[in-house]
């Protein structure tokens, strides 16, 4: 037996008179019954640092982490593919900045757009991805043309601020995923307030003191689209309760939390049949 180690988000402790317990990736705690097995013996080889053969009692032990998904194999980060480096950001500094820092730590090769750039100027090349990060709340038909970027094949991400509440929208790689018009439709649809939400958003709105983003909060939009985006490069699995590319996240700016909600694609309307003769 190879060299084995629990993998990350998993470790174990031992409870002073309960023997040892397992701590999962969900912050589960679990009784592990390690019968006549040396109890180091077990730690030395979960931690990785044992190579080797272990006897019948260790390998079932062993078998039942790696049965239960606890052990990780060849160590290896995923990276980025080549074909999937070149990252097209648009909108707003405060938010383009930092992520294309961490972009770039991941091993990705982003470009910055103008604060004013549209989807039409993507029309003499194909990046793999394309992101739109706004410091504020979408204007009517903004993002129409960049709503069909997925039947081109490039990636289209996009994230915005209303307020105190900033909405990180579902990747949309390829035709028939959910769209920014999808999103607002389904708002639309989820509020009893939906002709206020539409005037909010068609403007003109009055405000007082502006809200400015922090860094903290501008570091968790970007982390947020970041890992979406690798995501997607490198093929690594949804961990969460809903699916990436159904997912649409909603983030109080002013406690930094996070809600997760389904959202599905809005089908085409039928056109009303022909009354006959």
């Amino acid at each position: 037996m190879s060299r084995s180690q629990l993998v990350p988000g998993v470790e174990i402790v031992s409870v002073p008179g309960r023997g040892l317990a397992v701590r999962t990736a969900e912050g589960e705690f679990l009784s592990v019954r390690t019968g006549d097995t040396d109890e180091d013996a077990l730690l030395s080889r979960l931690s990785g640092t044992t190579a080797g053969e272990p006897d019948d009692e260790l390998g079932r032990i062993v078998r039942a982490f790696e049965n239960a998904g606890y052990l990780a194999g060849r160590p290896r980060s995923p990276r980025w593919p080549a074909d999937r480096r070149d990252i097209r950001l648009l909108g707003d500094p405060v938010l383009t900045e930092p992520l294309a820092a961490l972009l770039r730590a991941l091993g990705a090769e982003p470009t910055t757009a103008a604060p004013d750039g549209t989807a039409d100027d993507l029309s003499a090349d194909e990046p793999a991805a394309v992101v739109w990060c706004l410091d504020g709340p979408v204007p009517d038909g903004l993002w129409g043309a960049a709503d069909r970027l997925p039947e081109r094949g490039i990636a289209w991400l996009r994230c915005h601020r209303e307020g105190w509440q900033a909405y990180v929208e579902p990747l949309a790689a390829v035709a028939g995923d959910v769209t920014s018009a999808h999103v607002r439709a389904r708002r639309l649809a989820a509020t009893p307030a939906h002709r206020e939400l539409a005037a909010y958003w068609s403007g003109p709105r009055t405000s007082g003191v502006p809200v400015h983003l922090t860094a903290p909060a501008a570091g968790l939009l970007a982390a947020l689209l970041a890992d979406d985006l690798r995501r997607w490069a490198t093929g690594a699995p949804d961990t969460g309760e809903l699916p990436a590319r159904r997912r649409l996240r909603c983030v109080d700016l002013r406690t930094l939390t996070v809600a997760e909600h389904p959202v599905l694609p809005v089908p085409d309307v039928a056109q009303m049949p022909r009354k006959a003769g």
